[in-house]
């Protein structure tokens, strides 16, 4: 991220007080989520219900805080929103709701949940016929633990499914996993890449590939 974005969201992000607890979280996923609003996603405040939009599902819902700040950069939402991140009658909540905050396509907090849900998008999406439209899901490393991931992983292996999964890998897994994150994911293409760098991180989020395909960015 150059200097002028840099400053622009770290002004941005500090505006967001009410979520002290999931900072780190938040922080870690901010480069990773500007690459894609910035560069990758076909998706703008004029087209969030457009049916053939890219899909971005934040399974990582419980440190939403710069997804919010990307959001406000982007034109999806006033800035004023930050000022007031989790105050009783705001919209952004320690959650993001999919019902209150243009943009947001699911509501994400319980981890585990978001890569299922994205499996099914993105199966709903080409029964549908929308073979260009892609489905990307954000994933925290720790949350991998949860059983349902599994589940759904060999799924879209089973079934070739034409998903990105971008796991955010930093080392906060209370059980890790020998061999690492990529070996969690048998049968899907893998890309690592550091997760500061945007240009490794957009030529990874392009790779469009025949069957499943997981970033893993590390931070």
């Amino acid at each position: 991220m150059n200097f002028k974005l840099q400053s622009m969201h770290m002004k941005l992000l500090s505006r967001v007080t009410a979520d002290v607890k999931h900072t780190p979280s938040a922080h870690s996923t901010l480069d990773v989520l500007w690459v894609l609003y910035d560069r990758v996603l076909r998706i703008t405040p004029k087209t969030v219900d457009a049916p053939d939009r890219d899909r971005l599902l934040l399974s990582k819902g419980h440190g939403p805080a710069a997804y919010y700040a990307v959001l406000a950069a982007k034109g999806f939402i006033p800035e004023e929103w930050l000022d007031d991140m989790g105050g009783w009658d705001s919209p952004l909540g320690h959650h993001p709701d999919r019902t209150l905050i243009p943009g947001v396509e699911i509501g994400t907090g319980s981890l585990g949940h978001g890569l299922g849900l994205a499996v099914g998008t993105a199966l709903g999406l080409r029964a549908q016929g929308f073979l260009d439209t892609r489905t990307f899901v954000l994933l925290g490393d720790a949350e991998l633990d949860e059983g349902s991931n599994h589940e759904a992983i060999a799924y879209a292996a089973a079934i070739r499914l034409p998903i990105t999964a971008i796991v955010i890998d930093n080392r906060s897994a209370t059980h890790g996993w020998p061999g690492g994150i990529p070996v969690r994911f048998p049968n899907w293409e893998v890309s690592v890449v550091n997760g500061r760098d945007h240009d490794e991180i957009e030529r990874a989020l392009r790779v469009v590939s025949d069957r499943p395909h997981l970033v893993v960015a590390s931070v």
